[in-house]
């Protein structure tokens, strides 16, 4: 394995740490390494706060080591423009950095362009894709500047053979209590979590981060094309206390037929929004999710999506194409039932063409059971 790919791994690991606390800024970590040994390490770790490559040079003299002549490896190019912080190109030109790698470009209007800057300051600049974890750790940032969308997390726990509940809908539990533990450190560190009308109705779920430190308190999102929630639900009960929100279809806002549940459900604390409406493959209409995602970033500042429903809203997603990372929890046990309900429904896929692909970015055994991490496949490259 290359230094390159060890050194940017490891400045990956350290900008994970920050999940939750940057967004919507991008994580960023950052490794300094002089003769062959760390010298180093920082990551951006609060939205507003210092950049990774400030945060490792800090690092490195409260060690008194001396950054001069080292190599910085950074998981996205040094920004070259004034934010919230100075332009990181000049603290590492300040600090006499001589080399500098990165893992995926910056396409921010007004912080891009931090390579060519280094490099006419005599700093040796260079890209690589080498660490699959470095090059993925911006994607978020980078898709939402790219298509105004925030970044959606599919989440599921599944069989060996790809079925999360029984043809009865018994699916309590397939993952193990340590990957639910996980379930919920990830719901607190999300900007909204989306389920459907379905999913509520058959399980009538809290969706709150319980048990862990909570990041940031998510609003719960539900798609309910027809607005057919339920006062009595958990989510309306508790809308008062925790953001939620209502997604129908945009022609029921307004109608008479509609209005007594609209009032009764604003009333309760819920934001009933309108979106329009979409043909289903096979199954009539339903809302425009892509819309609702544009919604939810533009009017409600939601950078993270989590999903947690069932397998008709996750393959109306998988139709759109607007899964961005899928986190599966596989556990070691089979059905074997053709009747058995699988991950996600509603598309006609005859030919492997038609698949969504992704990429392994991260695989980690929690117990018996392992945590899988897809990502597509990225849209920009630098």
């Amino acid at each position: 394995m290359s230094e390159a790919k060890r050194m940017l791994d490891l400045a990956a690991r350290a900008g994970l740490r920050a999940v939750g606390r940057v967004e919507p800024n991008p994580l960023v970590g950052c490794v300094l390494v002089k003769d062959g040994h760390v010298i180093g390490v920082g990551h951006h770790r609060r939205f507003g706060g210092l950049h990774a490559e400030r945060e490792a040079l800090a690092s490195c003299q409260r060690q008194g080591n001396d950054p001069r002549g080292s190599t910085a490896y950074v998981t996205l190019e040094p920004c070259n423009g004034h934010g919230k912080q100075p332009p990181c190109t000049q603290a590492l030109i300040d600090a006499g950095i001589a080399r500098v790698v990165y893992a995926a470009s910056d396409p921010n209007p007004g912080k891009s362009g931090g390579a060519t800057t280094l490099r006419d300051a005599g700093i040796l600049c260079e890209m690589t894709p080498e660490s699959r974890l470095a090059s993925g750790l911006a994607a978020p940032f980078l898709r939402r500047l790219a298509t105004g969308l925030p970044w959606t997390i599919a989440k599921w726990a599944q069989t060996i053979d790809g079925r999360i509940a029984t043809r009865t809908g018994e699916s309590k539990w397939i993952s193990s209590e340590q990957s639910r533990a996980r379930v919920h450190r990830l719901r607190g560190r999300v900007d909204a979590i989306l389920t459907g009308i379905g999913t509520v109705l058959a399980d009538d779920p809290l969706l709150t981060p319980r048990g862990v430190r909570v990041r940031r308190t998510p609003m719960r999102v539900i798609a309910d094309t027809d607005l057919d929630l339920r006062l009595d639900t958990a989510l309306v009960r508790t809308a008062n206390e925790i953001p939620t929100l209502v997604a129908c279809d945009a022609s029921l806002i307004g109608a008479e037929i509609a209005s007594g549940r609209v009032a009764a459900l604003r009333s309760a604390g819920v934001k009933v929004v309108g979106v329009p409406a979409r043909p289903r493959a096979g199954s009539g209409s339903g809302i425009d999710l892509q819309a609702l995602l544009k919604l939810l970033a533009a009017e409600h500042g939601v950078a993270t999506v989590m999903v947690e429903a069932g397998p008709g809203l996750v393959g109306s997603l998988v139709e759109e194409d607007l899964i961005d990372e899928a986190v599966i929890y596989l556990a070691p046990m089979l059905l074997g039932d053709e009747l058995a309900k699988s991950v996600a429904v509603g598309r006609v896929a005859e030919q492997l063409k038609s698949a969504r692909r992704f990429q392994l970015w991260r695989a980690r055994p929690v117990g018996d059971d392992v945590e899988l991490t897809y990502r597509r496949r990225p849209i920009l490259a630098g």
